[in-house]
């Protein structure tokens, strides 16, 4: 694609640096700017808040101080380059301009046709938009080579992640300036595809959807869903995170994205967050939303109190290597029988790991019915809670058997319903489905991996989990949810069947697109 605007120059920190809108994100995108070195000309129509949006990062910016992080005189300089105008006219020096507004397509739209009249023919504009098309919003611009998404992630100045979106007719080289000044900036700018919701929005839906299924059911109540989340080594539950991101903004994102792409079951809404929508109970910010916070707030983190020490099993046998290892190193006899695949037996209990089929109808290697389901670990030296159902068939003390097991391991049990996939193995496979077809619309494994890490959180990122355990588990886990639900959700992306096929993995360099 030809070039249409010169962008040599953007980088320099010299250049001013404009920013529309002074809410949270605007205010944030500017104090990033301004510490790196940028004029930075913030403007908002409501003029109020953008003197108020400037008090708020001289405040920070003090705080970094005391903290050491920043010299004061550094801090000083940093506040002094923001200025507040007044109209858009005042945008008209900008070499690059982030627009930070409301997601509405029509207003945004309507600001850059006034941008665009404003600001001179080699300025870059920019939207900071989560899950608006990059190529509708350019839509009606003169100039679409140097429109494209600049998409920070709250709070700007801690989250490192940006992604850069390119509209169909985005020029390559406004991208490639935009990433080189990201990093210009300190940030971990990653490319992502003009798809809804991009790389993150779009790949984290199962992480909340998931867990909305599983409560939806009956299966766990909201704080064991949490629980057993965190035990598979996420810093925050799903509807922690929820409650922190509000539901209204979580909600919107949901149905933007299940909208865009026609009707996907994969990113259905969920009618339990439209409730909570539709009674204000929007999550930290309301004071109430799945926890209640201030004066009567729940701890949502809180581990059960230390078990007595637990007995030794009077006989184990296992065929799963993992856990075998693992419960030799604590001290415990177990026989090896490989035959048993992914069986241990227990003093009369039969466990696996979920497969997606529920323990009711899952077929013990001998027949029995004491069935009982572990859900899916990582590393079994990790500790933490792990979900764990029965067969409805099973004996009274069959739940009792595993925990008792699992305490060796340092590991606590949260009993949940018979629900398929459990809580961590269903909610990783749709992770891994996402980050698939991200792949094969042409990220990069590395940078999806990065993109959830950073922008999301998720200390062992989706390609790594599907790395570590395996393509093949994944594609039968889904298979049987697909199965099991008689829904498209659970679909298997046709990449992964390849890789699970093939047994190629997704970090190795040569991975199938």
């Amino acid at each position: 694609m030809a070039a249409d605007t010169d962008t040599s120059a953007t980088g320099r920190h010299d250049v001013p640096v404009g920013i529309i809108g002074a809410g949270t994100m605007g205010e944030g995108i500017a104090q990033v700017a301004a510490v790196a070195g940028h004029q930075v000309q913030l403007f908002d129509t409501n003029a109020p808040l953008v003197q108020a949006a400037i008090g708020r990062i001289e405040q920070r910016l003090k705080r970094a101080v005391e903290k050491g992080r920043l010299t004061a005189t550094a801090a000083a300089a940093a506040i002094a380059r923001i200025d507040a105008v007044g109209a858009l006219a005042g945008l008209a020096g900008a070499g690059l301009v982030v627009e930070a507004i409301k997601e509405d397509l029509g207003v945004k739209r309507e600001v850059f046709a006034q941008l665009e009249e404003v600001v001179g023919d080699d300025a870059i504009l920019t939207s900071n938009t989560s899950s608006l098309s990059i190529t509708a919003l350019a839509a009606t611009l003169r100039r679409k080579g140097r429109f494209a998404g600049l998409h920070f992630f709250n709070p700007a100045p801690l989250m490192a992640l940006v992604e850069i979106v390119p509209g169909l007719d985005s020029n390559p080289e406004v991208l490639d300036t935009l990433h080189a000044l990201m990093r210009q900036w300190g940030k971990s700018p990653v490319y992502a595809p003009c798809v809804p919701g991009f790389i993150v929005n779009r790949v984290a839906r199962p992480f909340y959807a998931e867990a909305l299924e599983v409560l939806g059911e009956g299966a766990a109540p909201v704080a064991a869903i949490d629980r057993a989340i965190r035990g598979a080594g996420y810093a925050m539950g799903p509807f922690e995170l929820m409650d922190m991101i509000g539901h209204d903004v979580n909600f919107a994102v949901t149905s933007t994205v299940f909208n865009a792409t026609f009707g996907d079951a994969r990113y259905r809404p969920s009618p339990i967050q439209q409730e909570l929508v539709a009674s204000g109970r929007l999550g930290r910010k309301s004071g109430r939303g799945f926890y209640r916070y201030g004066d009567n707030a729940e701890d949502v983190a809180s581990a059960p109190a230390a078990a007595a020490q637990p007995r030794r099993p009077e006989r184990i046998e296992s065929g799963d290597t993992a856990l075998r290892t693992a419960l030799r190193g604590a001290g415990l006899e177990v026989i090896e029988r490989d035959e048993l695949g992914g069986w241990t037996l227990v003093d009369g209990i039969a466990l696996a790991m979920t497969d997606g089929t529920g323990a009711t109808l899952r077929q013990a290697p001998d027949g029995r019915s004491d069935v009982v389901l572990h859900d899916l670990v990582l590393d079994w030296s990790a500790g933490g809670a792990v979900a764990v159902a029965a067969a409805e068939v099973a004996r009274p003390d069959a739940l009792a058997i595993v925990a008792n097991l699992f305490a060796w391991l340092g590991r606590d049990v949260v009993s949940v319903g018979d629900v398929a996939g459990l809580v961590v193995a269903r909610t990783v496979a749709m992770l891994v489905a996402e980050g698939a077809e991200a792949v094969a619309r042409g990220v990069a494994a590395g940078e999806v991996d990065l993109a959830m890490r950073l922008g999301a959180g998720h200390r062992t990122a989706p390609l790594q989990w599907c790395d570590a355990i395996g393509a093949a588990t994944f594609v039968n886990l889904l298979d049987k949810l697909e199965d099991h639900y008689r829904d498209t959700r659970h679909r298997v992306p046709p990449l992964l069947r390849r890789m699970a096929a093939t047994g190629r993995r997704f970090h190795t360099g040569d991975t199938e697109r």
